[in-house]
């Protein structure tokens, strides 16, 4: 064998060797981008599903519920289509049950009771986790400019709804304590938290239910009376509680402006 095919020869073997080894590195640069993908959609996934089993069901309507579905299967999807896990089908199943449940409004949520800065400060955190999500779905296209909009505006009231129901929740201790000054400054405080989401018609009702019940409260310092008025004060207890799925109040909100 002359000089010329040995060159030759060697030339070849590192030239097949140069592509197996770049070859293998393409194969492993690909294993670790669809591991990737895949836990990306899996945390996705668990994200939504942890938004809709840990936020307060008085906060959860049924747009906010069908946004975190609508994330969840198309988390499901992606992880479908890369044979991911074997446990797929079986969140798909789960999360078109829960699209059914909630589509005949027969899914119900606990409320919470935001009564302390530390609970408040998990849902705002929880909330803060919603707002990132429902930007990813729109740059990822998964919803479209309105619908995101819409639904930021919605997650920033009720980070404000969060403030105020903690004052809410300090204002009734105070009046059960007959302590009616600080519970009058306890709704001034949650009149001004909601009085920042000017733009929502719910938002500008409750400010107004706020300032009734300063009035009874300044009305009652001022005569002297002890606060043995329970009836009324779980009237406007109970449209605060509800008022985010209250037919009648978002009507009264639409039209009492």
């Amino acid at each position: 064998m002359d000089t010329t095919m040995i060159v030759l020869l060697l030339a070849a073997i590192v030239t097949v060797s140069i592509v197996i080894i770049v070859g293998s590195q393409m194969r492993e640069r690909a294993r670790i981008e669809r591991a990737r993908k895949i836990t990306a959609l899996e945390d996705a996934y668990k994200r939504a599903s942890r938004l809709l089993s840990e936020l307060p069901g008085q906060y959860l309507t049924n747009d906010l519920k069908l946004l975190l579905i609508r994330s969840m299967e198309d988390s499901c999807r992606s992880l479908a289509a890369l044979k991911a896990r074997s446990d797929v089908a079986a969140w798909q199943a789960s999360t078109a049950e829960l699209r059914q449940k909630v589509e005949n409004n027969d899914d119900q949520r606990t409320p919470v009771k935001i009564d302390s800065p530390d609970k408040s400060n998990y849902v705002q955190e929880l909330l803060q986790n919603l707002f990132r999500m429902i930007e990813g779905m729109h740059k990822a296209g998964q919803i479209d400019g309105p619908t995101a909009k819409k639904n930021l505006k919605f997650v920033l009231f009720l980070v404000h709804k969060t403030h105020a129901d903690l004052h809410v929740f300090q204002a009734r201790d105070h009046v059960r304590q007959n302590q009616i000054r600080k519970a009058i400054h306890s709704y001034h405080l949650a009149s001004t938290e909601m009085g920042k989401s000017r733009d929502n018609p719910l938002a500008l009702k409750a400010v107004k239910s706020f300032r009734t019940r300063i009035k009874e409260l300044e009305a009652m310092e001022k005569d002297g009376k002890q606060s043995h008025q329970e009836e009324g004060q779980s009237k406007l207890d109970r449209e605060w509680d509800t008022f985010l799925h209250d037919d009648e109040w978002r009507k009264k909100a639409d039209y009492d402006n």
